[in-house]
C-alpha cells in the first residue's frame, strides 16, 4: 500500500479527536461547494426549479402532479432572497440536515468516529452532490426520512414520547414532500409488529402517538387529495410503466436493483479501508437490537420498492433510489468491527476527498466543457431571462399593457413567469385543470402571451387554442442557448386584454 502523506496524516488525527467538528468542517465545505457550482455553471434555473416557482407562488394544499412542500420552500426563498443562488443553498440544507441526522444517530450505536466515516460513504454516492443541486420533491425527501430513522431507532430504544412524536412528524412530513413515503413506512410498521423487541412498544403509548401525529401532519394534504379525486397518482402512474408481460416483473425490479447498485459503487471504494487489509476485529459486535434496527434502515425501505416492483411489474425510475441509502454507512461501519482511526481513517478521507473531486470535476465538464463540443441538449443552458425579456418588451409595445399571464407549455412558459420583469402566472399547457388558480376572466381582461417552441412556430398548437382562439400569430423570432450551438425557435401569440370582459367559463 502506498505511504499515506504526512498532510493526511495530521488530517486523521485532527478527526479522531474532533470528529464532531469534523463534521461542521465537512458540512461548511460541502455547502459551499454545491452551492457556487451550479450557481457559476447553471445559466438558467433547471427544469425542476422552474417547475417550483410555477406552482409555488399560488400557495395550493396540492397540485395536479406532486406534494406541494418542496415547491413552497422555493417560492419562500424566492420571496426572502431572490437569487438564483438560494434555491441551490436550500437543498444543500436539505443534504446536510439529513447528513446530520445520519450523524447524530450513527454516534449511539458507532461513536462518533464511526458516525462521521458513515456520513463520508454516503456522501460519494452522487444524490448527495452532484445531483442534489437541483432541488426538487426527491432532495427535500432527505431530511424526513432521516429524521425518521433517527426518532425510530431512538424510540425503540429510549422509549421518549418525544422520539416516537418525532416519528410522526417525520413521517407525515414526508408525505408533503413526496408519496413514496410508503415505502418507508411500511417496513417500519412490519418491523414493529414482527420484531420481538420491538413488539414491546406496542404496550407503550409511543407508536399510537407517532400514527396520530402523523395522520394530524398528513390530514390537510390528504383531504385535499379526496377532495380531488387523488389527482397527482394519474401522474405517478404515469411515470410507472404498465407491465406488458410476466418478463416484467423481473425487468423492472432488476434494472431498479442494478441501476442503484451502479449508484452505490464510489460509496463502496469509500468503505473499503474499512473491510481491507483485512485484520481481526477491533470493535465489538454492535447490539442485536441496534443491529436489526439498522439493517432495516439500510434496505428495508430498498426491499419494499424490489417487491412492489416484481408484484405489480411495474417500471421503476433510477432517482426514486435518493432517500434509500441514508444508513447504508452506518450499517457498513458497524459491520466492518474495525477502528475508524490511523491508517484506515487517513483512506477513507482520501477516497472520499477523491470522491468529491471527481464529482466536483465532472460537473464543471458536463456544465461548462462538454457544451462546446458535443451539441446536446441541456435545460440549464436555456437562453430563458431573453426569451421572457423579449416577450415581455413585444407584448408591452404591442398592447400598452404589462405582461400579466403566459399561455404555453410549463417549461416555456415557466421560464417567462419566472424571468420577466412582471412575473406573469402561467396557465400550464392552457389547460385550466392544470391550473385552476387561475380566473379566465381576469386573464381575459389582462390578455397574454401565447406561447410555444416545439412546433410551426405561424400555427398555435391545438392544445393551447381552447382558451386563447382569439389569439394573433406574431412573427416568430430565434434565440440562441446560453452555452453550446442550439437555438429555439419560438412561435407566440398575443390574447389582446380585454378590460370589460364578461365573466369566462373554462372549456370542458
Amino acid at each position: 500500500m502506498p505511504e499515506i502523506p504526512r498532510p493526511l496524516q495530521n488530517l486523521a488525527t485532527w478527526i479522531e479527536t474532533n470528529p464532531g467538528s469534523a463534521f461542521a468542517a465537512f458540512a461548511a465545505l460541502h455547502a459551499v461547494l454545491w452551492t457556487v457550482l451550479p450557481a457559476a455553471l447553471y445559466p438558467n434555473l433547471p427544469l425542476d426549479l422552474i417547475e417550483a416557482l410555477t406552482y409555488g407562488r399560488e400557495w395550493q394544499l396540492g397540485y395536479d402532479k406532486l406534494p406541494p412542500l418542496p415547491w413552497w420552500l422555493v417560492e419562500i426563498a424566492h420571496r426572502m432572497v431572490g437569487y438564483d443562488f438560494a434555491y441551490y443553498l436550500l437543498a444543500q440544507i436539505a443534504v446536510l440536515s439529513a447528513l446530520w441526522l445520519v450523524f447524530i444517530t450513527a454516534r449511539r450505536i458507532v461513536g462518533a468516529r464511526g458516525a462521521f466515516v458513515a456520513v463520508l460513504i454516503v456522501d460519494a454516492i452522487h444524490y448527495f452532490n452532484f445531483t442534489a443541486a437541483k432541488f426538487n420533491h426527491d432532495v427535500i425527501q432527505l431530511p424526513f426520512w432521516a429524521l425518521a430513522g433517527y426518532a425510530f431507532h431512538a424510540g425503540l430504544r429510549r422509549g421518549r414520547l418525544i422520539d416516537w412524536a418525532l416519528l410522526g412528524l417525520a413521517v407525515g412530513g414526508a408525505l408533503w414532500a413526496k408519496y413514496f413515503v410508503v415505502v418507508l413506512a411500511a417496513p417500519l410498521a412490519l418491523f414493529v409488529l414482527a420484531d420481538d423487541d420491538a413488539r414491546k412498544s406496542l404496550r407503550t403509548p409511543g407508536p399510537w402517538i407517532a400514527i396520530l401525529v402523523a395522520l394530524i401532519v398528513m390530514a390537510p394534504h390528504i383531504l385535499w387529495l379526496v377532495a380531488n379525486d387523488f389527482l397527482p397518482f394519474r401522474y405517478a402512474e404515469a411515470r410507472a410503466a404498465v407491465a406488458s408481460g410476466l418478463i416484467d416483473h423481473i425487468l423492472h425490479p432488476g434494472s431498479f436493483a442494478a441501476s442503484q447498485i451502479g449508484f452505490l459503487v464510489p460509496a463502496f471504494v469509500v468503505a473499503l479501508p474499512l473491510f481491507w487489509p483485512r485484520t481481526p476485529p477491533t470493535e465489538k459486535p454492535a447490539d442485536g437490537f441496534d443491529d436489526r434496527i439498522v439493517t432495516l434502515l439500510a434496505f428495508g425501505p430498498l426491499v419494499t420498492v424490489l417487491l412492489l416492483s416484481a408484484a405489480s411489474g411495474r417500471g421503476t425510475i433510477a432517482m426514486w433510489g435518493y432517500p434509500l441509502f441514508l444508513f447504508l454507512g452506518v450499517w457498513l461501519v458497524m459491520k466492518a468491527r474495525q477502528a475508524a482511526a490511523g491508517v484506515r481513517l487517513a483512506r477513507i478521507v482520501a477516497l472520499a476527498t477523491a470522491a468529491t473531486v471527481i464529482y466536483a470535476a465532472a460537473f464543471v465538464v458536463n456544465y461548462d466543457v462538454l457544451p462546446r463540443f458535443d451539441h446536446r441538449y441541456r435545460a440549464v443552458h436555456y437562453p430563458g431571462d431573453v426569451l421572457a425579456s423579449e416577450l415581455s418588451k413585444r407584448f408591452r409595445a404591442a398592447t400598452g399593457y404589462p405582461l400579466a399571464y403566459v399561455i404555453g407549455p410549463m417549461w416555456d412558459g415557466g421560464n417567462v413567469g419566472h424571468y420577466a420583469p412582471e412575473q406573469p402566472r402561467v396557465l400550464i399547457d392552457g389547460r385550466p385543470g392544470r391550473a385552476p388558480w387561475i380566473d379566465l376572466s381576469d386573464l381575459a381582461s389582462k390578455g397574454a402571451v401565447v406561447l410555444w417552441t416545439d412546433s410551426d412556430p405561424l400555427v398555435i398548437p391545438v392544445g393551447l387554442r381552447n382558451v386563447a382562439a382569439d389569439a394573433q400569430v406574431q412573427e416568430p423570432f430565434t434565440i440562441p442557448y446560453r452555452r453550446g450551438d442550439h437555438t429555439v425557435s419560438v412561435g407566440w401569440a398575443i390574447l389582446r386584454p380585454q378590460p370589460v370582459h364578461a365573466s369566462l367559463s373554462p372549456p370542458p
